[in-house]
């Protein structure tokens, strides 16, 4: 099953490639983001969420496009880079919401690992949540 979560990170990571920000953004947003509604996304992002539908489906459609299409063709591409900032935005604060979920159930889980560096430095020990750790 495909959480909110996953659409997000699926949406973000459509967010970073190498094509021009306006395309990237209506990628994100049909191929990740349509089919989520407001009631699926935590509280912490519904405002922004509903901001970000009506900014990428606010415009009236010429014919043979969608209203995505539409509307991301009249954005300038600072108000495309702002668009896709608050998407990378809400995921993150998305992010912040689970793992605070996580501390606040419950003891975290801190897995140990120990790296030889091969130096003079002998031994480093990093800490990392197991959040983080179980993916």
């Amino acid at each position: 099953m495909i959480t909110a979560w996953d659409c997000f990170h699926f949406a973000t990571l459509e967010l970073v490639r190498s094509t021009p920000i306006k395309q990237r953004l209506v990628c994100a947003y049909r191929r990740h983001l349509a089919e989520l509604s407001e009631e699926m996304l935590p509280g912490e992002v519904r405002e922004s969420f509903g901001q970000m539908v009506r900014s990428l489906r606010g415009v009236q459609p010429l014919r043979g496009e969608d209203p995505v299409a539409a509307s991301v063709r009249k954005m300038s591409n600072q108000e495309a880079d702002e668009c896709a900032a608050l998407i990378v935005d809400m995921f993150g604060r998305m992010c912040r919401a689970q793992l605070g979920s996580v501390r606040t159930t419950g003891p975290t889980t801190v897995m140990r690992l120990t790296a030889d560096l091969g130096t003079d430095l002998g031994e480093t020990e990093y800490q990392i949540p197991a959040l983080i750790a179980a993916n």
